[in-house]
């Protein structure tokens, strides 16, 4: 396919596998949300990618009601692409996730597109106390969990949501997700141009190694020929390495708190906009441009921020 102009920047603000303890920058308060994701836009991201949470102790939240605390300051302050969750907790059915999309309407939705093992486990073994009760047993159970996303899932989803104009955020973490992509399509769930994001190294899914991002890179081409944009999510350490050879094959990046909560090598981020705006600057040094949203907004086909119910 042809590489494209501009890239699009995806900031993921909290999502649901990092916890209060792990550092005092991951946002779970209305206010922090909000505060963070326009300060992430600001910098330079197109897209911003929402999860909630609870406002008294952090634990993940997929109640609409969470997700109205702080979406409308958001909508009110940027003209960011809000992208809502459809993964949300692994420990909740896809009727049960795809609630918040329901209820509010969003450009965006991510779209997980095959069930896995999805774990973060070993995260338990850094930290000898815990902020709040919940966050050690989250984790270290995890090595039990299953990401449920079976077709009938994938299915349900898309005809719920299909009504409300939403594009998703094709998230495949490993190759045989695209030929389930491929599959949907090819039945009529979904329709082009399709965005996928590429995920490595995720426990559960396939590595953040650049071979493995050429593979499916390679693998998207010849399923989806020109029907398709694409970005990378590089999980933990390989968020900056592997994004930024990304963007240098013609696709877009996805960074944020919810991905990697460091900026450098055993160095804390203080924000989500820090990521963004070190990412911006390793594309612009590149010689390459950042899209704004509403040429995202082009580039993806979306409905509008105009028609969104927040």
């Amino acid at each position: 396919m042809a590489r494209q102009k501009k890239t699009v920047i995806t900031c993921a603000i909290t999502g649901g596998i990092h916890t209060p303890t792990m550092s005092d920058a991951l946002p779970y308060t209305p206010d922090d949300l909000a505060t963070q994701a326009i300060a992430a836009s600001e910098a330079g991201a197109a897209i911003l990618h929402c999860h909630a949470r609870k406002a008294e102790n952090g634990f993940i939240s997929i109640d609409p009601k969470d997700f109205s605390t702080y979406l409308p300051r958001i909508k009110q302050a940027t003209d960011a692409v809000i992208n809502i969750s459809t993964g949300g907790s692994v420990l909740n059915t896809i009727d049960e996730r795809i609630a918040p999309a329901l209820a509010h309407s969003p450009e965006m939705c991510s779209m997980n597109m095959g069930s896995m093992n999805f774990s973060f486990h070993p995260l338990a073994k850094r930290y000898d106390e815990f902020k709040f009760d919940w966050e050690k047993d989250y984790i270290k159970n995890s090595d039990g969990y299953i990401f449920r996303n079976t077709f009938a899932d994938i299915e349900n989803a898309a005809t719920q949501l299909a009504p409300h104009k939403i594009k998703f955020e094709h998230e495949c973490y490993d190759v045989g997700h695209l030929y389930n992509l491929k599959f949907c399509m090819d039945i009529g769930l979904f329709k082009a141009p399709i965005f996928i994001q590429f995920i490595f190294g995720i426990l559960g899914g396939i590595g953040s190694d650049v071979d493995n991002l050429i593979f499916m890179k390679r693998t998207a081409d010849r399923l989806f020929g020109d029907d398709y944009r694409w970005s990378v999510l590089g999980a933990g350490n390989a968020q900056m390495s592997l994004g930024t050879t990304a963007t240098q094959m013609g696709g877009n990046v996805r960074v944020g708190l919810e991905d990697s909560l460091f900026i450098s090598r055993g160095k804390l981020a203080e924000n989500n906009a820090q990521q963004v705006a070190k990412i911006r600057r390793i594309i612009e040094d590149l010689g390459c441009e950042v899209a704004t949203p509403d040429e995202a907004r082009e580039m993806l086909d979306l409905k509008g921020g105009d028609q969104v119910g927040f």
